[in-house]
């Protein structure tokens, strides 16, 4: 009987403790993110750390302002930042080759004998490796009590430590998400170049490092670790209002989780897909929207540009940079919905303190509304037409105004506009992307893989930004190898943008060199097959593809922390002749 109470004593004891230690497990984990991310100590007074005699203190401090949110360390110039998670410092890790950066070279990637609590302690606090030796000066030495200590540690073990949700062995999936107000013409167009893009990379994935029957090159890396994985695409289609998309998205994702959001479609609003992927951590990756959400704190999403409040901007600066020329009053006619509020709020607010009047009238109707919204308007204002095609075709019916009109390249269809000459001849657009005639070179092997799989081009800009976002990512996650985790993801695309396009750059200007020389490279491909590098090939010539340049933009690049690839624009008009072709007013306008 003794025996028996004793027993339940002892259960009873052991089951009053557990919540403290889960607490304590909790606790720890807590103020180790706190101190890593944030630079916050438990007591809430912040961390300091002493670079010499230089101390820094805060979020400059936080141990992710050097080795980033994910652990994975970085590569700045000669600079370079080791890996600090836990797979990596205790050598628990399967595969741990860091990344194929090609600035980092050998020396990112070296082995070192693995470290323990107490020769973590000793790093952080003194600055010294595992192997006895003093690290770069820029490693800030800490001073941080046993329990600080201690707390960084437990974050550090399961930092980046397994797969992020979505990602196996053999998979990783991904979603694409279209909002119920999408034009069902673009959404068609949208994923057959997304479904022809993952049936084309998958045929050409062997999966554990395989070699027979490979029809791609592929990393050195890549093929001894067995890094390739078989990409599936989910389509998550959103249905009914905006305020129930976030639901719809968790229930997505509960039942088959994803790595990221790839690509996208919008028609208004993109504003609770974007709060649902800062929510749940997972990567936004380069949707098709008119009006992504500024990204403030927000880290998880990437976009092409800012959309129509980029095109609001570049209005205001072209025309505070000529003050001679500035209108007595601003007319915004736009739909009352999410695009044309927020467009018509950007303008408003940078015209605010100009003394240039603004005044707002929405479209509620047809061509009557809108012959009635652009009544009383003469030759000093400048009218903004936030509206759609569609809705700019009905101008063919009214009389061309004598004010200074403008429209959205974005929202209008670009030079694709479909208006009457009289029209055309006093339209000025502000156009977010590469012109049209220039931006050919850098769209050419885009154009022929368009080609090849007989997908024709319908919407240009649409078909090549989603592209762009498979082939982007396709490069990234090559760069990352088994190191699959959200956050890393993101800190690749920052790190490979700004470097591949300028790459590409570099190679379009000097194949432009060449082609103003060379007779023998053909202007067109009419007939091509397309090899595994890129190249094309006609008549028996072979013609390089430029890189495998992809973008509808002049230039593209993200800085840590930027979310806004592409950051200005153009302002052009309708050439005087045919009417068809778009002539700049100014220069690349980054406001």
């Amino acid at each position: 009987m003794l025996n028996f109470w004793l027993r339940i004593w002892l259960c009873l004891l052991v089951t009053a403790h557990l919540p403290t230690v889960a607490f304590a497990a909790m606790s720890d984990l807590e103020a180790g993110r706190r101190i890593y991310m944030e630079g916050v100590l438990p007591s809430d007074t912040l961390l300091k750390g002493f670079r010499g005699e230089d101390e820094v203190s805060g979020k400059q401090a936080a141990c992710a302002a050097c080795h980033r949110p994910s652990g994975m360390g970085s590569v700045e110039g000669d600079i370079q930042v080791p890996p600090i998670t836990g797979n990596y410092l205790y050598r628990t890790g399967d595969s741990l080759q860091v990344t194929m950066d090609p600035r980092s070279g050998k020396r990112f990637n070296i082995a070192h004998e693995p470290y323990t609590d107490a020769a973590v302690g000793k790093a952080i606090r003194e600055g010294v490796n595992i192997s006895d030796q003093h690290m770069n000066v820029l490693m800030p030495h800490y001073t941080l009590s046993n329990d600080e200590l201690r707390a960084v540690t437990v974050y550090l073990k399961q930092l980046s430590q397994h797969y992020s949700p979505g990602v196996t062995k053999d998979e990783v999936h991904f979603a694409t998400v279209i909002t119920p107000d999408a034009d069902p013409e673009k959404r068609r167009m949208l994923l057959r170049v997304l479904e022809r893009g993952f049936t084309q990379k998958n045929g050409s994935t062997m999966l554990g490092g395989k070699r027979s029957g490979r029809r791609h090159m592929v990393t050195a890396a890549e093929l001894v670790l067995g890094t390739e994985r078989k990409w599936v695409l989910h389509v998550w289609n959103l249905q009914g209002a905006p305020e129930t998309w976030q639901q719809q998205l968790q229930e997505f994702n509960q039942k088959e989780p994803v790595f990221a959001l790839l690509s996208g479609l919008s028609g208004t609003t993109w504003q609770p897909v974007h709060t649902f992927c800062e929510k749940s951590h997972i990567p936004c990756w380069l949707p098709t929207v008119d009006l992504p959400e500024d990204a403030g704190e927000n880290i998880y999403s990437i976009y092409f540009q800012r959309g129509v409040k980029l095109e609001a901007d570049v209005l205001a600066k072209f025309v505070a940079d000529e003050p001679q020329k500035a209108p007595k009053r601003i007319v915004q006619i736009y739909r009352a919905n999410a695009l044309g509020l927020g467009a018509s709020e950007e303008l408003s607010a940078a015209f605010k303190d100009s003394g240039t009047t603004i005044e707002n009238r929405t479209l509620t109707g047809d061509m009557p509304a809108l012959r009635k919204a652009l009544e009383g308007l003469g030759e000093q204002d400048l009218v903004m037409l936030w509206l759609s095609a569609t809705d700019l075709s009905m101008l063919n019916a009214i009389s061309p105004s004598k004010a200074n009109v403008y429209v959205s390249g974005r929202m209008s269809g670009g030079e694709k506009l479909a208006l009457v000459d009289n029209w055309k001849q006093n339209i000025k657009m502000i156009y977010p992307y590469e012109l049209p005639e220039k931006r050919q070179l850098n769209l050419n092997y885009f154009h022929s893989w368009m080609r090849f799989n007989q997908i024709p081009i319908e919407d240009e800009p649409l078909q090549a930004e989603a592209y762009f976002a498979l082939d982007f990512m396709s490069d990234t996650m090559t760069e990352m190898l088994d190191n699959v985790y959200r956050d890393y993801l993101l800190e690749r695309a920052e790190s490979m943008l700004s470097r591949n396009e300028t790459g590409k750059t570099e190679q379009r200007d000097r194949v432009r060199q060449v082609m103003r020389w060379s007779t023998r490279v053909p202007r067109t491909v009419k007939q091509e097959t397309t090899a595994s590098d890129g190249a094309v090939k006609q008549d028996g010539d072979t013609v390089q593809a430029l890189g495998k340049s992809t973008t509808i933009y002049p230039r593209m690049s993200l800085g840590i922390g930027q979310r806004f690839a592409s950051k200005g624009a153009y302002i052009v008009r309708f050439d005087d002749v045919t009417k068809n072709k778009l002539v700049p007013l100014s220069a690349w306008i980054v406001p």
